[in-house]
């Protein structure tokens, strides 16, 4: 079952749709590989989103279960770090945790990439 509060209690720019869709469906390698092991719960069992729309911003992968942001940085991120310092503190200010991961990690060492998800502080659902 869908954490509804911690999914429909988010900002959302109903502008931005077809933008997200258009995202989903480019051929972003490394959040291809991290959606592989995200889609379907097979991530701890957690429900995640790709590419969702919190206020003005989409985001890579949404964990609805924790309230946290995963964010894949690859070239799209390069000279771009007052854009994502701004987005981080808005996302922050929702209650969100963000998580960045660089594309080139997923790519070279997915192993300790997952390893460091399954460990983070922020992906541990209290029960």
């Amino acid at each position: 079952m869908r954490n509804t509060d911690n999914y429909y209690n988010l900002p959302y720019n109903p502008k931005l749709r077809e933008r997200a869709k258009e995202l989903r469906k480019a051929d972003n390698l490394s959040e291809i590989i991290m959606w592989k092991k995200f889609r379907n719960k097979k991530f701890k069992g957690y429900d995640f989103d790709r590419q969702k729309i919190i206020g003005n911003y989409i985001v890579d992968f949404y964990c609805i279960d924790c309230a946290v942001v995963i964010e894949i940085d690859g070239s799209s991120h390069d000279n771009k770090d007052v854009y994502d310092s701004e987005r981080n503190s808005f996302l922050q200010s929702l209650g969100l945790t963000v998580i960045h991961i660089q594309a080139q990690d997923v790519h070279n060492d997915l192993l300790k990439v997952m390893k460091m998800l399954r460990e983070h502080p922020a992906l541990q659902k209290s029960i």
